[in-house]
């Protein structure tokens, strides 16, 4: 028997490598003749390298992070606590008997969840937003292929959530685009125009991607309705609306929640998210399978749904997302107006000191975020709105959304959240201001930035064009 490394390599680390161990059920092909190259290394060295690795990432325990649409609230750590709890580390395959505690739990989420949206059934499979979006979308083109009815198209308005067009596409749809009027929302004649008997729905966020509400929503519903299409509401902006208003209020019939949003599971790297998806009656037969019931002894799940367009995540998506959701609810229970009320506060009290130092392209009352952009900053001074935001890097500040939405350009799209307090948004006023004078008296200093990060200002047209992918060891 060969073994895989040479013993008598001598190392400062921890070889793992045991000529004791039986690897003959390998073929000997696909053994390696020679070391890998890894460096050798202590534990302690190992720990000190990721720590390190750790300490180079911006988060929102360092600091203020406005990152306009994406909702990065503080997630309270004692969720992270109780999702860890042996008790919900069980074997998806258990049998419903010996799940109840687990099985409770998403039930009493579904009737919180439902509570708040206004909506009539639910399911939590979905593990994104955009998984929530693309499965939103099946529901609503089974439903006319149930009827008979072939609707092929989908309006989205420009102000749109910046998915809604690839997922309604996914989903089979054609796209129709309509513009926004001169207050940044929906255009009621442009809506009329595309009406007609091939479209299935429009998909909608509100408050919009410029945090503005949209005024004529149940203009639009009535709209829609009569012409028996469909609405569909995007809840990327829910903490916006949050126990205030609700999209069934607004004539919704299906909708996406981004629990790792609005109710403050952990958002960055990438996920784990969850995006639950909420109908009304006419569309309950229509949810993912199973879903899950009460008939007032146990809780179980019914893959009894008639016309169902079957599972769209293995078992129930991520549940540890579901479990930190839960604890959220009953942590705020009925203070989630709360987070709505100091969202909107902040956003509304940062747009009015910021507006007199770069250009506010709708001068409405927002939401949770607003929009402002680096117009002024790019005619006078050559600095662009990437130019800005790299600047922030240097003040414990991570940059807002850039450059989105789209209908605005050099956008600088900002959310501060409920998490926030006063002293916090008075130093990014503060930074910003800075920032806008430097645009004026310093512009290379700007044109340069960042300084103090990690990495520097890098080419980023041939860091685009030319990736090197490749490690070498």
């Amino acid at each position: 028997m060969k073994t895989i490394f040479d013993k008598s390599n001598k190392t400062d680390g921890i070889n793992l490598t045991d000529s004791t161990d039986k690897i003959d059920f390998l073929p000997e092909n696909l053994l390696r003749t020679r070391e890998v190259g890894l460096p050798q290394v202590s534990e302690l060295d190992v720990m000190r390298h990721y720590k390190e690795l750790s300490d180079l990432n911006f988060c929102i325990e360092n600091g203020f992070y406005p990152l306009g649409s994406c909702t990065m609230k503080y997630n309270p750590k004692v969720n992270e606590f109780l999702s860890s709890l042996e008790e919900f580390n069980i074997h998806p395959e258990t049998c419903d008997g010996s799940a109840q505690g687990s099985l409770k739990l998403m039930y009493d989420l579904q009737k919180a969840l439902l509570e708040v949206t206004g909506m009539d059934a639910i399911t939590l499979q979905p593990s994104a937003g955009a998984h929530g979006e693309l499965t939103g979308m099946m529901i609503i083109k089974k439903y006319f292929d149930i009827k008979g009815e072939n609707r092929t198209k989908v309006i989205i308005p420009d102000s749109a959530h910046g998915t809604n067009p690839a997922s309604a596409k996914m989903a089979g749809f054609d796209i129709v685009e309509i513009k926004s009027n001169n207050k940044g929302q929906v255009d009621i004649e442009s809506l009329k125009a595309v009406l007609n008997d091939d479209v299935a729905a429009i998909m909608m966020t509100n408050p919009n991607t410029l945090g503005i509400f949209e005024e004529n929503v149940k203009e639009i519903s009535d709209l829609m309705h009569a012409n028996g299409s469909l609405l569909y509401y995007d809840g990327a902006n829910f903490n916006a609306i949050m126990g205030y208003t609700n999209p069934k209020l607004m004539g919704f019939d299906v909708v996406h929640l981004n629990l790792h949003k609005t109710f403050s599971t952990p958002h960055g790297g990438g996920g784990p998210g969850a995006g639950v998806v909420a109908v009304n009656d006419k569309l309950k037969d229509y949810l993912p399978k199973p879903v899950i019931n009460f008939d007032g002894q146990k809780y179980f799940r019914n893959y009894d749904v008639k016309f169902s367009i079957g599972s769209v995540k293995d078992y129930f998506g991520n549940f540890s997302v579901l479990v930190k959701a839960y604890a959220y609810i009953l942590l705020m229970g009925k203070n989630l107006k709360n987070a709505t009320e100091n969202a909107v506060l902040n956003a509304n009290y940062l747009k009015e000191k910021l507006k007199k130092y770069y250009n506010l392209p709708y001068d409405e009352p927002c939401m949770h975020e607003f929009v402002i952009t680096g117009e002024k900053q790019k005619e006078e001074n050559g600095i662009s709105t990437l130019n800005i935001a790299k600047a922030l890097m240097d003040k414990n500040t991570h940059p807002p959304t850039v450059y989105f939405p789209l209908i605005v350009h050099e956008a600088l799209m900002i959310e501060p959240t409920e998490s926030e307090n006063k002293e916090v948004l008075d130093e990014f006023i503060n930074t910003m201001i800075e920032i806008a004078n430097e645009c004026k008296t310093n512009p290379q200093d700007v044109l340069e930035a960042p300084h103090l990060t990690p990495v520097k200002k890098i080419d980023e047209v041939t860091a685009a064009r030319h990736p090197d992918l490749c490690y070498k060891g």
